[in-house]
């Protein structure tokens, strides 16, 4: 069965966003020392190591798992009890992996498997619901990462550098 143009449109951007937030995380990585990416800004709060490895276990659980059909073996507390263990190469590496994989199971979903209704964590959502999820969580900790590289920089990171964003649409 052919895909609906819509879930075409629905998948290109939801694989855009989530390449862009990589490149973005890639960005602030590069700023951020070894021992940085470990820092906490406070008791409360978690590292840039801690929220790539609870991306990737979100991504994996609510993409790779639960639409791609593979077993969900997550255990979400030991992505924020991490103080350590990765360094920036290889928390860069262990995202980009999950999100290709991401974007493979994305990419080869068909429409009635993103219709249908699956449990996930405390949840049911469709596999659209499930995309949705993953992309605005991931777009939501990017953010977080980027305040916090900010914060430590204390500088603009250049996302949009080469982007007039003053432009208006016709």
């Amino acid at each position: 069965m052919t895909p609906s143009l819509l879930a075409v449109e629905v998948k290109q951007h939801a694989i855009m966003r989530l390449q862009e937030n990589t490149q973005k995380i890639a960005k602030c990585l590069d700023q951020l020392s070894e021992v940085e990416i470990w820092q906490r800004p406070n008791a409360s709060s978690n590292s840039m190591g801690n929220l790539i490895l609870h991306l990737c276990g979100n991504i994996t659980q609510y993409i790779i798992s639960s639409l791609g059909g593979k077993e969900d073996r997550r255990v979400r507390d030991e992505e924020f009890d991490a103080k350590g263990g990765y360094s920036k190469k290889e928390l860069q590496l262990k995202l980009e992996s999950t999100v290709a994989q991401a974007i493979e199971v994305i990419q080869t979903i068909s429409d009635e498997e993103l219709l249908r209704v699956r449990p996930v964590q405390a949840y049911e959502f469709s596999g659209v619901g499930n995309v949705i999820h993953a992309v605005e969580h991931y777009s939501y900790h990017t953010g977080q990462i980027a305040f916090w590289t900010k914060q430590v920089r204390n500088k603009d990171l250049g996302f949009y550098a080469d982007v007039d964003l003053n432009r208006k649409g016709q």
